[in-house]
């Protein structure tokens, strides 16, 4: 019996074709799993801008203040309402666990994100004098549920450092730029200095962005330039007032007189 090895070659060509296109079909529809949704969260801003750590500070709330969020799906958005919830963990958190509140968070139906806030309480502290000379610090991560799966890599957890002293915040002399050090509108820092701007502007730890357009973005807590001399000028009429209603001019910690 002659073998027409044209013939054989064409239908063993088509045969292998036929294999590889059922393998592929295979794995695009094995791969795809519209019910699994990865869930981000990081602190930063709204932006998109990932740091790896924020801080907390206790002394700057007599008893509960918070710490913003971001939180957003790697997937499609849903027609109802899914819940999400954060663990605390590691770090200091035996020392600070009772001070911490979570809540149920919610990724609206139809979102793919959101903004939030995990709680501080000062007044639960078990001692006036913790987070006062060291640092203390304590993470974020979510929790795994029927929705939500974890997130991306550098996407999974945050820090949050704990302080409970007035510090010195890292922008004051010196900033990369677009912002601004804050000595460039309050002068020579000190402990007296701050905690009276802190008083009377009620602005914390906040940035000078020289390409922010908006006076005060109260979300990313950053001043324009214009504003940041409107708040200088502000503590200027404050130090006067203060001045002229005492004994003793307003003095720092080193016995120098504040000044703006």
């Amino acid at each position: 019996m002659r073998i027409n090895h044209s013939l054989y070659i064409r239908y063993s060509f088509i045969a292998i074709m036929a294999a590889m296109l059922a393998s592929c079909t295979h794995e695009e529809i094995s791969t795809y799993d519209p019910d699994r949704t990865s869930l981000d969260i990081w602190v930063g801003n709204a932006a998109g801008a990932v740091f790896e750590s924020t801080t907390y500070n206790y002394s700057y709330a007599y008893e509960e203040g918070a710490v913003t969020f971001y939180a957003q799906i790697s997937g499609v958005p849903a027609d109802h309402d899914r819940t999400f919830h954060l663990e605390p963990f590691g770090g200091d958190y035996d020392l600070m666990a009772n001070t911490v509140r979570t809540e149920d968070y919610i990724i609206p139906a139809g979102a793919i994100g959101g903004t939030y806030q995990v709680y501080f309480n000062s007044q639960a502290l078990s001692s006036p004098t913790l987070f006062t000379t060291k640092d203390g610090h304590i993470n974020f991560r979510v929790v795994p549920n029927d929705e939500f799966q974890l997130g991306t890599e550098n996407h999974q957890q945050f820090t949050v450092v704990l302080k409970n002293y007035l510090a010195k915040p890292d922008n004051w002399d010196a900033a990369n730029f677009p912002r601004i050090p804050l000595s460039k509108y309050f002068g020579t820092y000190s402990r007296v200095k701050y905690q009276f701007m802190i008083e009377h502007l009620g602005l914390v730890d906040f940035e000078i962005n020289y390409n922010t357009q908006t006076a005060y973005d109260e979300e990313l807590n950053v001043v324009s330039v214009a504003y940041a001399i409107h708040l200088q000028q502000l503590m200027q009429r404050a130090l006067n007032e203060y001045n002229e209603t005492h004994e003793e001019p307003l003095t720092d910690e080193f016995g120098n007189p504040v000044t703006f």
